[in-house]
């Protein structure tokens, strides 16, 4: 459901593009992980991923469900609460496993939190949590990395700049893009594979940054050149 709407609108807010380095949608019990950037992106990326025929179980911050119409849906999609900093953060890694195991895509933020910036220009991602790593060991599951870019344009900064962001977005239909990277196995250890994790992130944000002619990705580049 939330997937179907995000492609209904999102197509009004900016002009979404996608691009991907496997020919082949992820496969069914993947888990797909996002860098994030704006409270725009979920929808961005939800929209991105329907392109593929891909409707992820999202693990999303518990307070989402408290917000009346939103929790609704997030509950009826299957939607993984995570509660942070209490003892029942793990049961969202139970959770997501079994959705994982029942053959659905799960999409996952890394960083587990917004940037705290109040700009609308690009950044490579920040650091990851562990959350990520376990649940890949204990699942088994492959990690298909998505950076996404542009989201910042939409909404960003302070609770005023973020609704006049929205506002103002349809009439400026800001350029959004999103890339998909190859599939892979995270490596043992979990501060290895947060890291092997953070930096297949970073090189999917890159591409997708470099299509909308960021210069932070620009910058990257020339830096790896040198």
């Amino acid at each position: 459901m939330l997937s179907r709407i995000a492609s209904a609108v999102v197509p009004s807010l900016g002009r979404l593009t996608v691009t991907s380095d496997h020919a082949a949608a992820p496969a069914a019990g993947s888990i797909i992980v996002a860098n994030h950037t704006s409270l725009a992106d979920p929808g961005i990326v939800l929209a991105a991923l329907l392109r593929l025929g891909v409707e992820p179980v999202v693990m999303a911050t518990a307070g989402l469900w408290r917000i009346p119409v939103l929790g609704r849906l997030l509950e009826r999609g299957g939607r993984v609460p995570v509660h942070r900093n209490t003892d029942r953060a793990a049961g969202a890694l139970d959770a997501a496993a079994v959705a994982l195991g029942d053959g659905r895509h799960l999409l996952i933020y890394g960083e587990g939190r917004l940037p705290c910036r109040t700009d609308a220009a690009e950044a490579p991602p920040e650091s990851f949590r562990s959350g990520l790593a376990r649940l890949a060991h204990a699942s088994g599951a492959p990690v298909v990395p998505l950076g996404q870019a542009g989201a910042r344009r939409v909404t960003s900064g302070p609770c005023v700049k973020q609704i006049s962001g929205l506002i103002t977005a349809p009439a400026r239909r800001p350029r959004l893009h999103v890339h998909i990277g190859a599939p892979l196995h995270l490596p043992p250890g979990v501060e290895t594979a947060t890291a092997t994790a953070r930096a297949a992130v970073t090189a999917a944000w890159r591409t997708a940054a470099h299509h909308l002619g960021e210069p932070a990705a620009l910058a990257g580049r020339s830096e790896r050149a040198a």
